[in-house]
């Protein structure tokens, strides 16, 4: 089997030509962020599968298929300087490849509920040299205010609708994608939530999808 640089190659090189990776930036963003440092040991010669994979947590949290970074990110538009909140931080894998596209003049916040999981994220951004991702325990429907407003905001797990204080959040102009609506595990639309610079809001889908249930406040209240 290629070794995972090989792998991450073909990755990017498999999801150029799909359409998931449109961006220089994230392209090289991907080449650069070593997947396998942010899956737990039990799956990690499969980091470059298109699949989904568990991680430390309750028993829900997964780090998502590699395609789904793209199908999120793209639609942010984005790029160096940007502020971006992530909601639902996983694995840190998503936040790293934030942190490369936004550089050192950038902020990359990513929030995480369950504990066990945010420790997991925590251990691999800092092995993986991306200390530089603020990462907070917390509810993250409620958002994070310190350090808003955010020019994107990434969600990265299902819920009802999209939580009011994200939107509040949000800068005029700015981007939100992330799965919402249907139920808790039978599928959802991937909303791209734009706000322009009056403050007046419009959503679209982009596809559906299967994501795990956001919890918190203005997620789904799973016992």
């Amino acid at each position: 089997m290629p070794g995972f640089s090989e792998q991450r190659k073909e990755m990017v090189k498999r999801y150029t030509r799909a359409g998931y990776v449109r961006s220089q930036a994230l392209a090289e963003a991907m080449l650069r962020v070593p997947r396998e440092e942010f899956m737990d040991p039990l799956y990690r010669q499969y980091s470059y599968h298109d699949q989904p994979f568990p991680i430390p947590g309750d028993g829900r949290q997964t780090i998502s298929a590699p395609y789904m970074y793209p199908v999120s990110y793209e639609p942010l538009g984005l790029r160096e300087g940007m502020r971006l909140l992530e909601v639902g931080a996983g694995s840190g894998y998503g936040a790293a490849l934030a942190r490369e596209i936004l550089g050192e003049t950038g902020l990359v916040v990513a929030i995480e509920i369950n504990a066990v999981t945010c420790e997991f994220a925590r251990e691999n951004l800092e092995r993986a040299g991306y200390g530089g991702v603020k990462l907070v325990l917390g509810d993250g429907s409620l958002g994070y205010t310190e350090d808003a407003p955010y020019d994107a905001i990434s969600i990265t797990a299902a819920s009802p609708k999209v939580p009011p204080p994200l939107v509040e959040q949000l800068r005029a102009p700015g981007k939100l994608v992330g799965p919402v609506g249907g139920d808790r595990y039978t599928g959802q639309d991937m909303l791209l939530l734009e706000k322009d610079e009056s403050g007046r809001v419009s959503e679209r889908s982009l596809m559906k999808v299967v994501y795990v249930p956001l919890l918190g406040e203005y997620g789904w209240r799973v016992r």
